[in-house]
């Protein structure tokens, strides 16, 4: 068991790649942002990479061990320290008994990422032992960890300590709060005009502190549109970014009025808003690892080049990364 003695900021139980096929029960997937970061962390401690860990917010947890266990570390840095001695990212390390594992606000990063030896043994809600925030559901008690609680741990603990990711397998976080994040036109790129195509390829958007787990909301110029979206049916709606009801995407830039909103893990799929342009899922870890007040600045790749790109993180998430110390 591991005790929660302060929980952090919005530290939940994730495991990848999350709820899939849900929707039509009116839940997200949810899941690990940055899953990139977490695949990496549940390959040091020997887990399978759905193995069960914890994703924590900008401010890290302070946990007691109660038994010996092998954790890792991987993404933001959040200052960790066991028993007040400091320990490293992306690295297994072992644990004893009665230890408590401390952390603070992350000096770079959004995002951090522990996997335990074992999983974090939460039970399963519709397949997945993922915390949907939005719902209140999943996970440990179904929200984010509270003090008091103890989390159990899988009783297959095979994984060893002083095992590290190679740096070449790490994703590089970006140290002076700018990302260049990559992004496909569609579904509804028709429905702006060429000047507001511009603006989002040569402009930075503005991370605002309203960004959470269902949507990322960008401060940026102002839109423009295309004439489909002022001389439109009445049915699809009085604002030039309304349209009739429609699917999102994951991923998905909704544009609500004047907002664009990148669709997170815990997003909603239906709605009246259009989506010009699209996140691919190989980007999200650079919006886990962003925090507010960050900038981004948007590159257009082609579905192929999206693919390509999650590919080769793929190509990372593998045994192969992992080196002795």
């Amino acid at each position: 068991m591991i005790e929660v003695i302060k929980p952090g900021l919005e530290t939940a139980v994730q495991d990848y790649p999350g709820r899939k096929g849900c929707f039509g029960f009116g839940f997200p997937p949810s899941g690990p942002i940055d899953h990139w970061s977490f695949r990496l962390a549940n390959l040091l401690v020997d887990n399978a990479a759905s193995a069960a860990g914890l994703e924590m917010a900008f401010a890290g947890p302070t946990l007691r061990f109660e038994e010996d266990a092998v954790i890792a570390l991987t993404g933001a840095d959040m200052q960790a320290a066991l028993d007040g001695r400091p320990i490293p990212l992306w690295e297994s390390v072992a644990v004893r008994a009665g230890e408590v594992l401390a952390m603070d606000y992350a000096t770079s990063g959004g995002r951090g990422y522990l996997a335990v030896a074992g999983g974090i043994d939460a039970p399963l809600f519709l397949g997945s032992r993922s915390t949907c925030l939005l719902a209140m559901a999943g996970g440990w008690e179904d929200g984010p960890l509270k003090a008091g609680q103890e989390l159990p741990v899988g009783t297959e603990r095979i994984g060893k300590p002083a095992r590290r990711v190679r740096a070449s397998a790490r994703p590089v976080l970006s140290d002076d709060k700018r990302w260049i994040v990559e992004c496909v036109r569609g579904p509804n790129d028709d429905w702006i005009d060429e000047a507001a195509h511009e603006r989002w390829f040569s402009e930075g958007w503005s991370v605002s502190s309203s960004s959470n787990r269902i949507g990322y909301r960008l401060d940026g110029p102002e839109w423009t549109f295309a004439g489909k979206a002022t001389n439109k049916a009445p049915e699809n709606g009085e604002d030039p970014s309304n349209i009739i009801d429609h699917g999102y995407p994951i991923g998905g830039v909704n544009l609500s009025g004047q907002t664009p909103i990148i669709l997170m893990n815990d997003c909603l799929i239906l709605g009246g808003f259009i989506n010009p342009y699209t996140v691919p899922h190989g980007e999200f870890w650079k919006l886990g690892q962003s925090q507010p007040g960050d900038v981004y600045r948007f590159c257009e790749v082609s579905v192929d080049q999206a693919q390509a790109s999650r590919r080769g993180i793929d190509s990372l998430c593998t045994p192969d990364s992992i080196e002795a110390c």
